[in-house]
């Protein structure tokens, strides 16, 4: 009971905080603060100063400035005007046809910029108008991106994994090899969603544009070859051991600096505003983390991760039960929070939670990543909802009723995980 009161006292802090409008960095340290110094023998004052600087000094942080940086410079690029242009030549014969560049951007580009909101804003940009002027109907094109961009939080490099890599104490490394295949896995649904849709409603799909041979469509695409081979560089020098998660950050960046000057967009303005850009995001998710660290201390002190565990534990959930909870919980705590915040606030409690039910961490990342996709697009405060808003002046709840059936697949893919954990495992134990 004790346990129970304490709880309900820190979460009613922590949400008059929040609603005050304190930063979610200085409100995670507030609350960690007034546990320990009112239910904990330990000096709050101290504690705070160790952890925040253990936080912030963390070398396995590192990767996570240099993957928000390399997004930024190649955001800079002229990737966004000729990726549409690269893709379309390749989907106009599949059903549903270029609906599927929504799909293939984003897949691409979650690839480079790790954000979903980075990913939604940006294809957005390019294939709303172009598809709409065409006459694809706006459901469709504005539900699939809304479902694809949150493919920004799966493909890697992620910055969501890289806080539960770091939260959670397991290789990143691993992490982002492990979201390849359930990234390839969640893109294909999409695009086999769109053409079963395309395939039953022929007469709402426009007629093909004008056949093209292969050569012509390698010459359309020879802007993407050059940031494909930065992508599989990337990931390939994790996955064959040649470099650690933060070497093959600083790989990207120096790659994607010689991408921009090889298209002629790297300038003394652009280098400027994609390091103040990156700096800018990267001091925002430090504050957060150094924020729930210090939390995470607090609570173990005070033992309410130990007490969670046992009350979980005392009610005999089954580990797909345990899943099915925790997804349940995730997807109502993302109406009302972003990615990286879910994960910091509730991972210290969790993941004891999550071992005494002997479910692997890399898997567990996985699947908590894919959870927080499918808060991306679920009212009031799915970010991906906001960004759509912003660029269609739709209603919001028209929004998310479109993106429904991206929401529903992304159900599948989570149960496809837990049935076949291969799916995730494989790579990382081929490492």
């Amino acid at each position: 009971m004790n346990e129970m009161l304490v709880t309900g006292f820190l979460i009613v802090a922590l949400f008059l905080l929040l609603g005050s409008g304190v930063w979610i960095g200085l409100t995670l340290a507030g609350v960690a603060w007034i546990g320990m110094e009112l239910f904990s023998s330990r000096s709050a004052g101290d504690a705070m100063a160790v952890t925040i600087w253990g936080s912030a000094s963390s070398w396995t942080l590192t990767a996570l400035p240099l993957f928000v940086w390399m997004g930024e410079i190649l955001f800079r690029t002229k990737l966004s005007e000729n990726m549409f242009k690269g893709l379309a030549p390749w989907v106009n014969a599949l059903p549903g046809r270029l609906l599927h560049t929504n799909i293939l951007g984003s897949t691409i580009f979650a690839a480079v910029s790790g954000s979903s909101a980075a990913t939604c804003a940006t294809i957005g940009k390019m294939t709303i108008p172009e598809l709409t002027e065409r006459g694809y109907p706006p459901e469709r094109v504005i539900g699939s991106l809304g479902g694809a961009s949150t493919l920004g939080l799966l493909i890697p490099p992620s910055i969501v994994m890289i806080v539960y890599g770091v939260a959670a104490e397991v290789s990143i490394a691993k992490l982002f090899v492990a979201g390849v295949i359930p990234g390839l896995l969640l893109a294909g649904l999409f695009s086999g969603y769109l053409m079963v849709w395309a395939l039953m409603n022929p007469d709402k799909i426009p007629e093909a544009d004008a056949g093209m041979s292969f050569g012509e469509k390698l010459r359309a695409s020879s802007e993407l070859i050059p940031v494909i081979l930065l992508i599989g560089g990337v990931i390939g020098s994790i996955y064959v051991g040649v470099a650690t998660a933060t070497e093959a950050a600083a790989i990207g960046v120096v790659g994607a600096l010689l991408l921009s000057a090889y298209q002629r967009s790297l300038s003394w303005q652009s280098f400027r505003d994609a390091l103040l850009g990156a700096t800018r995001l990267y001091c925002m998710m430090a504050l957060i983390l150094a924020g729930a660290a210090f939390l995470t201390l607090s609570m173990g002190y005070i033992g309410l991760p130990r007490h969670l565990a046992e009350w979980v534990g005392s009610l005999g959930l089954s580990p797909g039960l345990l899943l099915v909870a925790l997804a349940l919980f995730y997807i109502v705590l993302g109406c009302f929070l972003d990615g990286i915040s879910m994960i910091v606030l509730t991972m210290g409690v969790i993941i004891p939670t999550v071992q005494a039910a002997g479910i692997d961490l890399i898997w567990f990342g996985i699947f908590i990543v894919i959870v927080v996709e499918m808060a991306q697009i679920t009212p009031p405060v799915g970010f991906n909802l906001f960004v759509l808003q912003g660029m269609t002046r739709r209603e919001i709840n028209w929004i998310a009723r479109v993106c429904m059936p991206y929401f529903l697949l992304m159900v599948l893919a989570v149960t496809l995980l837990y049935w076949f954990p291969q799916i995730v495992m494989w790579l990382p134990g081929n490492m």
